[in-house]
């Protein structure tokens, strides 16, 4: 197990953000940024970024918790990011709400390529509103918490004093393919 101070921590911290990075938050951050030289009303990517965001929560905090079969297990960690991550559980106060959300989005979005229920998405506006019975999400303030949250993580990892964390991303690291990932 590589020690806690061992100067590789730094490289690593690296390598995972390259990786997220690279598969996930430039892809969707140009889909942003490409939708923003239109109007509001003709914007095209909600559903891209939204799914690409639900699969990134998943991934994130399954690097977190050193989860190498996430299986039967996307509820919880959905559920988990959006009530206790710092970049969301503001919007996400009740567990009914980011239930519902997981539901709704996240396996609307993975399962059926659509949103369930009267649920929308947007790119104006706070990252949550609640008009009655409807959810509007944001999709780019959703992305920006998420990153947030993912800079938090990092800063986390370059903790040494986070040694059960970095166990946990070694754990995962291994797992993947990285092969002897800091030992």
């Amino acid at each position: 197990m590589g020690r806690p101070e061992n100067p590789d921590w730094e490289r690593a911290t690296c390598i995972l953000e390259q990786r997220i990075r690279g598969r996930f938050i430039d892809a969707v951050d140009f889909l942003i940024a490409d939708d923003e030289n239109r109007p509001p009303a003709e914007r095209r990517f909600g559903f891209t970024v939204l799914a690409v965001d639900c699969f990134l929560i998943e991934t994130l905090e399954a690097f977190r918790q050193g989860l190498t079969d996430t299986r039967s297990k996307s509820k919880e960690l959905c559920v988990s990011v959006l009530l206790k991550r710092n970049a969301f559980k503001e919007f996400f106060v009740s567990e009914k709400l980011a239930t519902r959300f997981y539901y709704e989005f996240r396996c609307g979005l993975a399962h059926n390529a659509q949103v369930f229920g009267s649920g929308r998405i947007w790119s104006v506006g706070p990252l949550l509103t609640l008009d009655g019975d409807r959810i509007t999400v944001n999709r780019t303030a959703f992305q920006h918490a998420l990153v947030r949250e993912f800079q938090e993580y990092l800063t986390d990892l370059r903790d040494p004093a986070n040694e059960a964390l970095r166990e946990n991303l070694r754990t995962k690291m291994n797992f993947i393919g990285e092969g002897k990932f800091l030992e």
